[in-house]
């Protein structure tokens, strides 16, 4: 018996992004300009040749195109570069000034040089300007240096400028490189024309995380290749496809609001743990009152005289741990936590004493029913520090899976959200932050917040146990309780 809480996939396809997709005669422009006055790039180049490059510009940065010779759309970008996030007006105009056409060069027979059209322009106007000012009365010694100094300038200056300008920007080049940040790119371009579109502060604050998060990974790729940094890479890239699906789903739940026209209500069909499975209906619970002494933290229990006695097994108990991810069917449902029954603790396929050891510890002063997370036991157990003396739950609650994907036993599985995940595995004391991309500030979970997870998971249990209680398995091992 194994109910499993979908994650649902992201929603954004992410697309190849080609040359000017929202300008499409751009491309053709730029072509034409490209075949005019540089080199395209054919089956005869080198690796030392220097084709033409186009530049696109982006609110993000920009993505340098050579042009193919065959007259095909080139599928991956040069070079891409990435503005640093926040930027300033002078720091777009650093942008726009690393993304110039190229200067054109004039080669000097008599002199193995080449000189910038642009310097031997400004030669020229400084030679007539300084002619001019001498034939006025300028002493030579004020416009004779002068008269060097432009051309000078007008040749080195654009090279220190670049090196400024590169000071905001990140740009990396190299076809893995260049293939890995496009993707990313597109993504967040995404985000970006979702947040230009809407007056949405979530939105506007997806897409400036989703800026910093391609300012780190251009950082990556300029000082690693995508091999020895892949695990940051990934890490990064499931971000920006959570902030894709995230604003995805945002999207799509003010256009639905906007024709319906229940903006403001709530939506009565999701619960702290997400969307209910497809085809539960949760039952109308009734409101129990809280008895005297009991605590509203399912399975924690201050000890007071209304409790069952720590010498006192019930074995009609259940065991919630949370574990490390595992997928069914096609990958998109995830699987990370599960709830057996107690007694599975006694399986012959689980490590022996140990499963044994902590089923009689956690069996101990419990209420039929009850649902103990491994954390509450770690509280309980000192902290963890009396967990020696118990048993190695790392290897108890691994074999636990393990039996419950082999169809060893039956189990409730779950595929929790973060933070609800989060909040089962700390102690009934503790608090889970997490920034609110939203809010644009820290959340604090806490023991009512954990009591809300819980209090869902129970009631996902009580309708499975409801039809079948939760099988064990078979040839277990007697309790110790009953040994003694």
């Amino acid at each position: 018996m194994t109910d499993t809480r979908r994650t649902p996939p992201p929603t954004t396809a992410v697309h190849r992004q080609r040359p000017f997709t929202r300008d499409a005669g751009r491309w053709e422009k730029e072509r034409s300009r490209a075949l005019r006055t540089g080199h395209v790039r054919d089956h005869r180049c080198s690796l030392v040749c220097e084709p033409v490059l186009v530049h696109e510009r982006t609110p993000w940065g920009w993505l340098a195109w050579t042009v193919p010779g065959d007259g095909t759309l080139p599928e991956v970008p040069h070079q891409v570069g990435v503005l640093t996030p926040a930027a300033t007006r002078t720091q777009r105009l650093a942008l726009r000034w690393l993304t110039r056409r190229p200067a054109q060069y004039a080669a000097l027979d008599t002199v193995p040089v080449c000189l910038r059209f642009s310097a031997a322009a400004v030669a020229f106007v400084s030679l007539l300007a300084g002619l001019f000012a001498m034939g006025h009365g300028v002493p030579v010694g004020v416009a004779l240096p002068a008269m060097l100094l432009a051309p000078l300038l007008a040749e080195h200056l654009p090279v220190l400028l670049d090196a400024r300008a590169r000071e905001h920007v990140r740009s990396i080049e190299g076809d893995a490189a260049c293939r890995y940040l496009q993707r990313l790119a597109s993504l967040h371009t995404y985000l970006v024309q979702a947040a230009a579109d809407s007056d949405r502060y979530e939105l506007r604050r997806s897409a400036e995380i989703g800026q910093h998060l391609l300012w780190d990974v251009a950082g990556l790729l300029q000082s690693q290749d995508t091999r020895s940094a892949s695990a940051q890479l990934i890490d990064r890239e499931r971000l920006m496809v959570q902030l894709a699906d995230q604003v995805a789903q945002t999207l799509e739940r003010t256009h639905t609001e906007a024709r319906s026209g229940t903006e403001n209500q709530p939506r009565g069909h999701e619960g702290p743990l997400g969307p209910y499975p497809p085809g539960f209906e949760p039952a109308a619970r009734p409101a129990r009152r809280r008895e005297p002494g009991t605590s509203p933290l399912k399975g924690y229990r201050p000890m007071t005289h209304d409790q069952p006695h720590d010498d006192v097994h019930t074995t009609d108990v259940y065991l919630l741990f949370a574990h490390e991810p595992y997928y069914l069917g096609d990958g998109s449902q995830e699987i990370n936590t599960v709830v057996v029954a107690a007694a599975s603790l006694l399986h012959p396929q689980v490590r022996q004493p140990d499963g044994a050891q902590i089923h009689n510890r956690l069996t101990q002063g419990r209420k039929p029913g009850e649902i103990i997370p491994l954390a509450t036991l770690t509280h309980e157990l000192g902290g963890g520090a009396e967990w020696p003396t118990v048993g190695d739950w790392e290897t108890v609650t691994t074999d636990l899976v393990q039996l419950v994907r082999a169809g060893g036993c039956d189990a409730l599985s779950l595929g929790l959200p973060e933070i609800a995940r989060a909040l089962i595995i700390s102690g009934p004391h503790n608090h889970v932050r997490a920034f609110d991309a939203a809010a644009n500030q820290f959340i604090t979970y806490g023991p009512e917040e954990r009591a809300a997870v819980l209090a869902e998971v129970d009631m996902f249990l009580t309708g499975l146990v409801a039809e079948q209680h939760l099988w064990p398995g078979d040839g277990l091992v007697p309790p110790l309780f009953q040994q003694a």
